[in-house]
């Protein structure tokens, strides 16, 4: 991660996971990154509508210059890079993986400016939508409002070592000739 705010932000969220994949979303306190706030959003995961924003941070909104609540943020990159966001966000809300991607828009003078988005997955709770939370920070504050966002690069950034419970094998036959080990906790 090359921005310091997306440095601060990850190291607040991987702490309040402690030893679990992600954080439930109620563990992320919105004082505690209060510097931080007008550049984190929340996405539903929600593929057909475009992962709609539940949520938008000020200087974000200021960026895409409207209120983004409930507006699909994959509808913010070009059609050849919206196929590959989609795929990104799925990989972090599914398999509760962060990535970090640099990101270039093109600001409404037509100049480009570079960014970094960092996606960051809730834990799953049965009975609750799907969500995931991200931070899109500008590298430089002169550019206006931006549009027609590309992927420049991404990378997933992996779990540390867990520690594996022994599980007890059990043999099910379920038919003849065919047998099933289901592993247990």
């Amino acid at each position: 991660m090359k921005h310091p705010s997306s440095r601060e932000f990850f190291a607040y969220w991987d702490e309040r996971r402690g030893g679990a994949r992600a954080p439930d979303r109620s563990d992320i306190e919105p004082g505690a990154v209060r510097e931080l706030l007008g550049d984190i959003f929340v996405l539903s995961y929600d593929g057909s509508a475009g992962y709609p924003f539940r949520v938008a941070g000020t200087r974000v909104c200021a960026l895409l210059g409207r209120d983004l609540k409930d507006r699909s943020f994959s509808a913010l990159f070009t059609p050849d890079d919206r196929r590959e966001i989609e795929n990104i966000i799925a990989v972090v809300a599914e398999e509760m993986l962060a990535a970090v991607a640099g990101i270039t828009a093109i600001s409404e003078d037509g100049s480009p400016a570079q960014m970094e988005l960092l996606l960051l997955p809730f834990n799953a709770r049965a009975h609750t939508p799907l969500s995931l939370t991200g931070l899109l920070a500008p590298f430089e504050n002169q550019h206006g409002v931006l549009g027609d966002f590309r992927l420049r690069s991404w990378r997933y950034l992996g779990h540390p070592p867990q520690r594996f419970v022994p599980r007890a094998l059990r043999k099910l036959a379920i038919a003849r000739g065919f047998i099933v080990y289901e592993g247990l906790r």
